[in-house]
């Protein structure tokens, strides 16, 4: 559990508390957390849903995203954008990738869907809170990309879902207005949602 109180120090936390789990480690924790996220009836009932492919120790969600396409659910990942923003493309077996400038690996294509058309976007982040507050890594992709959920005072849009590991939870973070929150946050601990 981390204690840190300020983002830049939660984000520092966070990685490094990432950073600290052993390559296997990581790996079976990765496979709980994606048997966890596929038991969920958020996923069951998903039919469009966004996720990432892993860098820097993030949760490897790789098996989730292969039992979805097993489910003939259809995948999107996301692409960074000007103005700090998402979009997110369709990805199959078959779909290349090139890596961003910030290392993140990101498909080739053209079929891209409009956030507010997903059921479920599976999150990474680097540090959460039970009250589903998430520190990402500083860019503020995702809460503005998904802001409009901000607006709404009903259950329309998207479910937004972390992923994460049990060492990166912390009691309590300060949320901005801008923040969006998550729906909850799949850990290795879980066994069900």
């Amino acid at each position: 559990m981390l204690s840190e109180k300020n983002k830049a120090d939660l984000r520092r936390a966070g990685k490094a508390a990432r950073r600290k789990l052993t390559h296997e480690v990581r790996g079976e924790a990765s496979e709980n957390i994606c048997a966890a996220a596929i038991q969920s009836t958020s996923f069951e009932n998903a039919k469009l849903i966004a996720c990432y492919l892993a860098t820097d120790n993030e949760v490897n969600c790789r098996r989730l995203i292969e039992r979805a396409w097993h489910m003939k659910k259809r995948i999107f990942l996301p692409i960074v954008q000007k103005h700090s923003k998402l979009k997110f493309v369709e990805f199959f077996k078959n779909s290349r990738t090139r890596t961003n400038t910030y290392g993140i690996e990101e498909p080739v294509g053209e079929n891209e869907i409009d956030p507010r058309e997903l059921d479920l976007v599976f999150t990474p982040l680097v540090a959460f809170d039970s009250q589903g507050n998430r520190v990402g890594m500083g860019g503020g992709y995702y809460d503005r990309t998904f802001s409009f959920l901000n607006k709404h005072q009903h259950n329309s849009g998207p479910m937004l879902v972390g992923l994460a590991f049990d060492c990166q939870y912390v009691e309590q973070i300060g949320a901005s207005a801008w923040d969006i929150r998550l729906f909850r946050v799949i850990t290795e601990s879980d066994t069900a949602a």
